[in-house]
């Protein structure tokens, strides 16, 4: 669908190299990165607000890098959604569609089967200033699909909403961008919005995209520790290598040795996702495992949040129908790092 290859551009004194990136047909993308690592810049230039001055941008095989965003076939919805003051919901809306000389009763025609997929009809007669940030947002999205483009760009389109909102707006992005079946990048910060709506994301740090993969490999195997603490990796630990037997090497961290996968040698840095890690019963004898004290039980409202001290700090999630029995503040237990979930660092 879109392919992304060496593509370069600048901003000021800010500038961005070498960015390969291929997002396919019907897929839905997320693009993480913390404040100022250029994940707007990147979505202006990939619909020709920003120039690139190196590099191919091309959609469905034609290189459109040069091309007025117009003609790109590109929808694009800012952060602010951007949406014309003066301009009632159905204008705006029309708006793609006028601007390429469509009478307005066409446009019209086009816009009212929009709006009762977003179930926004009965706003059509309304300013913007008299709509919530939930509706403003949808209203946005549909005038970026008015123009039926290839490729959709969202600019952290829930961050202005409460949390509760924020989940609903997720969900109802997901659900439109299946119904369109239109390959779509989403911008935002937070592991949970990524995870509530991508197949895909990737990481941009400093003008660079890091790593790209699946989500839930993403969050299991970061690359290195920008990545790792981007998505928030509680578990993430220093240790000296040794080889093992095997596709194993033995590491010794905090007073203590396990075995992680993979051959390494010297230091290593390694994680565990919570929701991996085992709890036991004190005297459990199970391989990768050591005796912590039990120091936090909250609840989440999602899991169950445990944190242990064994000489380093282990964080547990559990699910809500895991028996609770038992786990005490103050009382030492057995926590198990299981091989296939422990992760090492390549960077």
């Amino acid at each position: 669908m879109i392919q992304v290859t060496g593509l370069c551009f600048q901003v000021g004194d800010f500038r961005v190299s070498d960015i390969n990136l291929e997002v396919a047909a019907g897929e839905y993308f997320v693009l993480l990165g913390p404040t100022g690592s250029a994940k707007t810049l990147l979505l202006k230039c990939l619909c020709g607000l920003v120039r690139a001055l190196r590099g191919t941008i091309r959609l469905c095989g034609q290189d459109v890098t040069s091309l007025e965003p117009r003609r790109r076939g590109i929808g694009y919805v800012p952060q602010d959604c951007g949406l014309f003051p003066h301009m009632d919901v159905a204008r705006n809306i029309a708006f793609p569609l006028r601007v390429r000389g469509t009478s307005y009763r066409k446009a019209l025609a086009h816009v009212r089967p929009l709006a009762e997929a977003l179930g926004i009809e009965a706003l059509l007669d309304r300013l913007p200033a008299g709509l919530s940030g939930g509706e403003s947002q949808k209203v946005a999205l549909a005038r970026a699909l008015a123009s039926r483009p290839q490729l959709l760009l969202l600019d952290e389109p829930v961050s202005a909403l409460d949390e509760p909102s924020r989940k609903e707006a997720c969900s109802e992005l997901r659900r439109v961008q299946r119904q369109f079946g239109i390959a779509t990048i989403h911008v935002c910060h937070s592991t949970e919005e990524a995870l509530t709506v991508g197949d895909r994301a990737g990481v941009l740090c400093s003008g660079r995209l890091i790593q790209t993969d699946k989500m839930d490999q993403l969050v299991r195997r970061p690359r290195n520790e920008v990545v790792a603490a981007l998505l928030h990796a509680e578990n993430l630990y220093t240790g000296r290598a040794k080889a093992g037997d095997g596709d194993s090497a033995v590491v010794g961290f905090a007073g203590r040795e396990i075995r992680v996968p993979g051959c390494h040698q010297g230091e290593v840095r390694f994680t565990i996702r919570p929701e991996s890690v085992r709890v036991l019963p004190d005297g459990a004898n199970v391989a990768n495992s050591f005796r912590a004290l039990l120091t936090r039980v909250d609840y989440r409202g999602s899991h169950w949040h445990l944190e242990f001290d064994g000489e380093a700090r282990v964080v547990v999630y559990l699910r809500p129908d895991t028996v609770r029995g038992g786990l005490e503040v103050g009382r030492h237990y057995v926590v198990q790092f299981p091989l296939d979930a422990v992760h090492v660092l390549q960077e």
